[in-house]
């Protein structure tokens, strides 16, 4: 194999180890979104329960209200019951009295419900805020461990960054070019090797002649099908024990 094949395959190797830090990246991130989705809705939960419990002891407070109001209308049309003096004024002071303690008694009712609803929905407030907490502790250990994973990724793209730079300025301008030509839409298979007289790119069989090329390894070889860069792997001997 020359020495701009055994570069190419080198430079070709490290492209696709630094390509694949992509997914990892991106399920580390993913992880990260996951628990503040989480987070996000469980606040939300939280806050909606806050904004009924307000809601229903505006209404308390509304009934509260009329039934001092109620209380008030009451006791007028008790006295007013000592001043009448025929039938058709006790009968309309009898049913506005009859509609006022209906009234007094739909906002006790009321009073009542709204009450018994806040203290369910005061104890589900104080399960939402534990599990709001937890969910909280569980986004900073995967914020944590993210940033870990990212540390960790960076360390080795830097690392495989500075060989590459060696290997690309080693090599010719030429070749390099060719090289991220193709790469452009093949990807990190832009160098293939050769398995059973096929392109490892396309999965197409090479004929005789292109393939009698790749094993002299003296020069650059394309598949005529996708024109991927081909490379016959070097076999390891055994090490004899």
């Amino acid at each position: 194999m020359n020495q701009h094949l055994k570069e190419l395959v080198t430079l070709s190797k490290i492209d696709k180890e630094l390509d694949s830090f992509s997914p990892q990246i991106e399920a580390a991130t993913q992880k990260v979104e996951k628990e503040k989705k989480k987070v996000e809705a469980a606040q939300e939960r939280l806050d909606t329960l806050k904004k009924q419990i307000e809601e229903n002891e505006n209404k308390i407070a509304t009934y509260e209200e009329q039934i001092g109001t109620l209380s008030e209308q009451l006791d007028s049309i008790q006295k007013k019951g000592k001043e009448v003096s025929t039938e058709k004024e006790m009968k309309a002071l009898s049913i506005e009295e009859e509609i006022a303690r209906e009234k007094l008694t739909f906002a006790n009712e009321e009073i009542e419900r709204l009450g018994k609803a806040n203290e369910t929905k005061k104890e589900l407030l104080e399960e939402q805020n534990k599990e709001l907490e937890e969910l909280k502790a569980a986004l900073e250990q995967a914020q944590a461990d993210a940033a870990n994973e990212l540390e960790a990724i960076e360390k080795e793209k830097a690392h495989l960054y500075k060989e590459r730079d060696e290997i690309i300025r080693k090599m010719d301008q030429k070749v390099l070019s060719f090289y991220e030509k193709i790469r452009k839409w093949a990807g990190n298979s832009a160098v293939v090797p050769v398995r059973k007289q096929a392109c490892y790119g396309c999965f197409l069989k090479i004929s005789d002649k292109t393939y009698s090329d790749v094993i002299r390894g003296e020069e650059i070889v394309t598949c005529p099908h996708c024109g991927r860069i081909l490379y016959l792997e070097e076999v390891e001997e055994p090490v004899e024990a």
